[in-house]
């Protein structure tokens, strides 16, 4: 009698993960729009442009992951969303995908419970000054007052760093970009420390770029990537391979001008495989088979993403240093699709 009901227990949990795993996707798909968590405001990254319109690098994987499950990229509503705001935005069910320049740490994993797909930016901690400050080291700084965000790893690699070069620091809390980038040229703070690509982003915006200095130091990993919540596997999937789809989509040469053509059929199985001429990976994810191609064909793969919003040819000028392909001395490696 035990074993009947210690069995269907296991059964009755089993149909509850199954319900909880299919969820996400099934409102998505219901409503007919992806709810996308982004910053308040990062240039190449998740801004509004002049028309109101959405743009950036992480705005590019929303619109990927609305290409993959829903066939179009534009069916994305974007919630803009502070540091402190977005884990209970995305927790609470508010956003079905955080894709909002978050670090993946152990404690963000594990105890708040969310799921990090994968990187899509590797990272690090940096600092910007005023030219005329006359500092060419981070470790000049000692004394300084500094522009941080709340709520962020930025603050404990902060105390961190000054703390091991036995220097003092005064903080100023600030919780958006917008509000640092408005302290910080208003000479509330000497420094504004945070990931080196907001610094290269926040500083493309100012009047006179030239007149601020990011300063050499690297003083942390932080590694950016989409968030989901636990507890939903086949949504995770669905997220993680859709980073992947694009970064392998660069690496085997398909670009948005030419997958229309490589999607009736190479001799590549990889190729095929992934762009659903061959097998049936779509349908494992719960997805048309073309989900990939519908990426590809519509936002572009890594490569192209970067480099139209936040590449060496934009206002940002990032390099693609460790996030360059494995093959060019990059960090950049997706699965196999097989």
């Amino acid at each position: 009698m035990k074993k009947s009901i210690f069995l269907g227990t296991l059964a009755l949990a089993g149909l509850a993960a199954g319900f909880v795993s299919a969820q996400t996707l099934d409102e998505v798909r219901a409503r007919g729009s992806l709810s996308c968590g982004v910053s308040t405001g990062l240039a190449g990254f998740s801004m509004p442009d002049a028309n109101g319109e959405w743009q950036g690098f992480d705005v590019a994987y929303c619109r990927a992951v609305a290409a993959a499950v829903l066939g179009d990229s534009t069916a994305v509503d974007f919630v803009p969303l502070t540091t402190q705001t977005r884990f209970t935005a995305l927790s609470s069910g508010e956003v079905d995908v955080l894709a909002r320049n978050t670090t993946w740490t152990f404690s963000r994993d594990v105890d708040l419970r969310l799921e990090f797909i994968g990187v899509n930016y590797y990272d690090g901690q940096g600092f910007m000054v005023p030219r005329d400050l006359g500092v060419s080291s981070a470790l000049e700084l000692d004394g300084a007052t500094v522009c941080i965000q709340t709520g962020t790893t930025t603050e404990l690699n902060l105390a961190d760093f000054f703390s091991a070069n036995n220097m003092s620091y005064e903080p100023v809390p600030v919780e958006t970009n917008a509000e640092a980038q408005q302290q910080y040229l208003a000479g509330a703070c000497d420094v504004y420390t945070t990931d080196a690509s907001g610094l290269a982003a926040t500083r493309a915006t100012f009047e006179d770029p030239d007149g601020h200095v990011l300063l050499a130091e690297i003083v942390s990993k932080e590694p950016l990537g989409p968030v989901v919540r636990h507890g939903d596997s086949e949504w995770g999937d669905i997220a993680r391979w859709t980073l992947n789809a694009m970064v392998a989509a660069e690496e085997l040469g398909l670009t948005s001008a030419n997958v229309g053509e490589m999607s009736a059929g190479t001799e590549n199985p990889e190729i095929n495989r992934m762009l659903g001429t061959e097998g049936d990976l779509g349908g494992m994810l719960g997805l048309e088979a073309d989900w990939a191609a519908n990426i590809i064909s519509q936002v572009g793969n890594y490569g192209e993403v970067f480099d139209s919003n936040i590449g060496a040819a934009t206002p940002i000028g990032l390099a693609r240093g460790l996030n360059a392909q494995w093959t060019d001395g990059g960090l950049l490696y997706a699965p196999p699709f097989r």
